[in-house]
């Protein structure tokens, strides 16, 4: 018989103060392309090495969004809300510096508050999370508010 990987963490398992970090990810030239190109994200700024620089900036740019959803897997690849999580119900992010083609980006996660929900069996899970490049430098801030299983929950 296999065993069961581990299942994520529930509201109650998260209390408001509880870190961890996530692993690093490399941002490769493959990754922009499929997303601007998935998404119609089709701007110069993210196409067009040359546009990129006239604007000031020195290699291909990464669109913030991308950088979320990039720092939001490597979140989801940490099994922190495995089998657990079952909304995302807010986020608000800040982008404080570029991230461009080739940074390695990491996420500290630190959770600000864990409370139950007003439904039996679920709670409310805000973090505060600080994406990081290669030099230590944070490149974006976003704070996602999560409906996570408790443990009582119970589908209907």
């Amino acid at each position: 018989m296999a065993d069961v990987l581990p299942a994520g963490k529930t509201w109650e398992e998260t209390p408001a103060g509880t870190t961890f970090r996530t692993l690093s990810r490399t941002v490769t030239e493959t990754d922009l392309v499929n997303f601007v190109t998935l998404c119609g994200f089709v701007e110069p700024l993210f196409l067009d090495a040359h546009h990129a620089r006239e604007g000031g900036y020195s290699r291909r740019l990464v669109p913030g969004s991308m950088t979320m959803c990039l720092a939001e897997g490597l979140v989801m690849q940490t099994g922190v809300i495995s089998g657990t999580g079952l909304a995302l119900l807010h986020v608000d992010f800040d982008a404080k510096s570029p991230v461009y083609v080739g940074d390695t980006i990491s996420v500290l996660v630190e959770i600000t508050e864990s409370r139950a929900s007003r439904q039996p069996g679920r709670g409310v899970v805000t973090s505060r999370n600080v994406v990081t490049n290669q030099d230590s430098q944070t490149v974006m801030v976003y704070t996602p508010i999560r409906m996570i299983r408790g443990h009582d929950f119970q589908s209907s």
